[in-house]
């Protein structure tokens, strides 16, 4: 059953939270890679939240970001901070991988190619993600162990 997190208590885990990813909750894809990043992130300073949630749909407001939108991951650095940063598409995409263990992070380098390159190969995978990787009917419940980083349940 979900339980619906006052505003008070989602305040309070933004306030030790670094990094938020805000994905697609019932992506195929997106879902493979929130996976990818609790495998590989072995200081555990990820926090998830997916983009259909009330959470995502605050921050992004507060971005002039449209929440209806979800083709694309967002990282926040510092979630409601006065410094508080917001990286979509590839920017956000390759700086969390840029910060996981494993052989991918080298994948940072690319951060150096020009974003409209970048997110024109992105947006390209994202047109096809739910044909070629599927789609929830609901976002997957994460295991137990994993549950205290995702602020959105």
């Amino acid at each position: 059953m979900n339980e619906t997190k006052s505003p008070s208590k989602n305040a309070e885990k933004l306030q030790s939270t670094e990094s938020l990813i805000l994905f697609d909750g019932v992506c195929g894809l997106c879902n493979k890679f929130v996976q990818y990043v609790l495998n590989h992130d072995p200081s555990g300073r990820f926090r998830f939240a997916s983009l259909q949630s009330e959470l995502a749909h605050e921050i992004l407001s507060r971005h002039g970001k449209d929440p209806a939108l979800l083709k694309t991951i967002y990282l926040i650095r510092n979630p409601s901070r006065p410094d508080e940063q917001i990286f979509s598409k590839s920017a956000a995409a390759l700086r969390i991988i840029g910060e996981l263990n494993g052989a991918a992070k080298g994948l940072k380098l690319f951060l150096a190619v020009p974003a409209p390159m970048r997110d024109l190969g992105y947006d390209m995978v994202a047109a096809v993600r739910y044909r070629v990787f599927g789609k929830h009917d609901v976002c997957p419940m994460p295991t137990a162990a994993d549950r205290e980083k995702f602020l959105d349940i």
